[in-house]
């Protein structure tokens, strides 16, 4: 008897200790809870964007449909170039957002300084999310030293912008986007002259095309990330500083500008992606190119390299310190990774999804086609997917900025002082690599 007394005490133990648990786990899943997110108005391009709440408001709504118990919050109306350091004080006050855009200028520190969360095992463990489903170049873009620190939320590779009204009228075909170096000297050779005969240049090749563009399509690899050092000595640095001395040798000295491409004299420009985006559809294509015919192609490749070009990606990630890590991933997955949400990119942004099978879609396509004029080419989603998919991104050196901005003062110096190029290279990769070990 007093053996079944006992047992039927530690039965009621038992049952008391369940329901006082499963009441403090509803409890504690229903008790209100507010993921801070950190975010800036207007296009990570540069470009106009009036829609830069629609996507995130959308993604919020349904999170907290989903969550019942969780709010949303971010601050309105802060402006891009005003959100690092607004970013760098929430740091400093201990008020990091849970979940938060990440510049490209921004990401090498923050990764440095432990103010993102590793994402490895988190992507790992869940069984709903397949890395592969992005693209390469995005998701490496999120990558530190070999750890995924953030995610890809918006991504814009470079294209070369070419004035089809000019070619045409010079009798030369617009390249196949298989186009080489020496398909784009001599186009340049060709179109490059005085049309008004006053022995001034006033028709040009190309304009903004620099060292680095070449590079990257010559198949150079400018840094040593583990050593963090500068390699301007390598061949095909070399050539592709050669090269551009090559394209400004053509036009005697003259300064191409901004406006000579506006007024349609000059055949080639780099060109973002969001850039494409804009001034393709109305009301900016009045304001800007309305008097020529243009469309966009790769770069020209190198002799060692490919049809190449830099892709630029915004990036999210959470902070270490989150006290809802699982919760800030599901909102983070749901930004990044959602196909519904990532063809808005296409809809209210001037960028492309990081997701293949978004941005190669045929609705992605039709959704670009939208305002533009029907005899309008719009670019084609398999090559835009394979310029991104086959792209370059900048390298994880902590002061790459600063770094190229010597490298492209001196390198300017080489080409317009008609300065010898293995000698003059070797001297400031010295001095860059001196820079870097400070």
């Amino acid at each position: 008897m007093k053996k079944k007394i006992k047992i039927i005490i530690a039965a009621i133990i038992i049952l008391i200790l369940v329901a006082v648990s499963a009441g403090t786990y509803i409890n504690i899943s229903a008790r209100p809870i507010v993921l801070e997110f950190g975010m800036f108005a207007g296009s990570n391009w540069d470009v106009a964007n009036a829609n830069s709440y629609v996507i995130i408001d959308k993604a919020i709504e349904q999170f907290e449909s989903r969550y019942k118990n969780v709010k949303i919050h971010y601050y309105s109306g802060i402006l891009k170039d005003d959100y690092s350091e607004w970013l760098s004080q929430q740091v400093l006050m201990g008020k990091t957002p849970d979940v938060f855009m990440i510049l490209s200028n921004d990401f090498n520190q923050f990764a440095s300084l432990g103010l993102l969360k590793d994402l490895t095992e988190l992507m790992e463990n869940d069984e709903t999310f397949d890395k592969n489903k992005y693209f390469k170049t995005t998701l490496l873009s999120g990558e530190y030293h070999g750890v995924q620190y953030a995610l890809p939320y918006e991504t814009v590779p470079n294209l070369m912008f070419v004035n089809k009204t000019l070619l045409e009228k010079e009798g030369i075909s617009v390249p196949g986007s298989n186009w080489t170096w020496e398909d784009l000297y001599n186009i340049c050779k060709r179109v490059t002259k005085d049309i008004d005969g006053d022995g001034i240049l006033d028709q040009f090749g190309i304009y903004n095309y620099d060292w680095l563009d070449a590079a990257r399509t010559n198949g150079a690899v400018l840094f040593d990330e583990d050593e963090m050092q500068i390699d301007l000595s390598d061949e095909k640095v070399v050539e592709a500083v050669k090269f551009i001395k090559m394209l400004y040798s053509l036009n005697q000295q003259q300064n191409v500008t901004q406006e000579d491409f506006d007024s349609g004299n000059v055949v080639f420009m780099p060109l973002s992606f969001a850039d494409y985006r804009t001034y393709k559809t109305y009301p900016y294509k009045i304001k800007k190119y309305l008097n020529f015919q243009w469309d966009c192609i790769t770069f020209p490749a190198g002799k060692e390299g490919g049809n190449i070009s830099e892709v630029s990606t915004l990036l999210m990630g959470i902070s270490s310190k989150t006290a809802y890590e699982d919760l800030a991933w599901e909102f983070l997955k749901l930004l990044t990774y959602d196909e519904e949400i990532q063809m808005d990119i296409f809809r209210y942004s001037q960028g492309a999804s990081v997701l293949k099978n978004v941005t190669s879609s045929l609705e992605a396509e039709l959704i670009l086609q939208e305002d533009m004029e029907e005899s309008e080419k719009v670019i084609d989603n398999i090559l835009l997917s394979r310029v991104i998919e086959e792209g370059t991104v900048a390298p994880k050196i902590l002061k790459y900025n600063e770094a190229i901005t010597i490298a492209n003062g001196g390198i300017q110096d080489i080409i317009r002082y008609d300065k010898n190029v293995e000698s003059s290279l070797q001297i400031l990769e010295r001095r860059i690599n001196q820079y870097l070990k400070q």
